[in-house]
């Protein structure tokens, strides 16, 4: 009997990523052929058990992915008590249900990918998804190039030292800045917290690109469907190995210096340059059935 664990089968059915239907399950608002459920792990069989949630029976839906350009003001989260706006009212006319993958907080804007793909959203919001993430920042007053060079280099904050970042400036005036920075990873409101630190606010945040994906082009609070390839794309990223260049170069013992790549390189080419000295005059002798004598 074919057997898949529920945050699997819900996340299926567009409840969400599986840490999501996981939720679902501890607080009682699943059920299994008539049984409310509550602990996991748990396997069911999709085509003979009889999965509820919150006494209605699921339905597997087609997969869809979407690009939102959120507004300020609309909140990434399902149940909202205080009827605030969500991402999800603005996608009118879609009947499958979608969620955000990750989240950008009320008061920034900008790129938010929206689907039912369970699979997926997991691999994006898990911590080792290290894609670039670009925002176009907006500070009151001018960072100094010394506090550039500290948001490149990663700043301290309570839970430790930020990933190196990219940073540019883009516009300056007497009062504010525009920045474009780059993150690869994606700590709770990272950037304005990175900003604080430094004593600058920020005014307006908006996140223009995530890897080669972005929100030219599409209005604020409009979204459009994602093609087959930028799908695929997204479905690489999650694929992909980390670099783990950086990690490898500093295990290197300190004290145990390599030789020298250029004078390597010398030796080398020497080497190759008498063998190949020698190889065309043992080539010239048997021309001329000359023998020469053995090195």
């Amino acid at each position: 009997m074919p057997t898949e664990r529920i945050q699997k089968v819900l996340a299926a059915a567009g409840f969400g990523s599986r840490r999501a239907c996981e939720s679902l399950v501890e607080k009682g608002r699943v059920s299994v052929n008539g049984k409310t459920v509550r602990e996991l792990p748990l396997l069911v069989d999709p085509a003979k058990d009889k999965v509820n949630v919150d006494r209605k029976p699921i339905r597997s839906e087609k997969l869809v992915y979407y690009l939102l350009h959120k507004p300020r003001g609309v909140f990434c989260t399902h149940n909202d008590p205080a009827g605030r706006k969500r991402a999800i009212d603005l996608m009118t006319g879609v009947r499958e249900r979608v969620f955000p993958v990750g989240r950008l907080d009320a008061d920034s804007m900008g790129l938010l990918i929206m689907t039912n793909d369970g699979e997926l959203t997991q691999k994006l919001t898990h911590p080792s998804f290290q894609a670039p993430k670009t925002y176009r920042v907006e500070v009151k007053g001018c960072p100094k190039p010394e506090a550039l060079q500290k948001l490149r280099q990663g700043v301290w904050l309570s839970e430790g030292r930020t990933q190196p970042a990219t940073v540019k400036l883009i516009r300056k005036e007497r009062e504010k800045a525009i920045l474009e920075i780059t993150l690869r990873e994606g700590r709770n409101r990272e950037i304005r917290r990175m900003l604080a630190k430094l004593s600058y606010r920020v005014r307006r945040l908006t996140r223009i690109r995530m890897g080669k994906l972005s929100i030219r082009k599409l209005s604020s609070g409009a979204f459009r469907p994602l093609t087959k390839s930028e799908v695929q794309y997204l479905y690489r990223l999650t694929s992909d190995p980390p670099d783990r260049s950086a990690k490898q170069r500093s295990t290197v013992p300190k004290g145990r210096a390599s030789r020298k790549p250029s004078e390597n390189r010398v030796k080398k080419n020497r080497k190759d340059t008498e063998a190949t000295v020698r190889e065309k005059a043992v080539h010239a002798a048997r021309r001329r059935r000359i023998i020469l004598p053995k090195e």
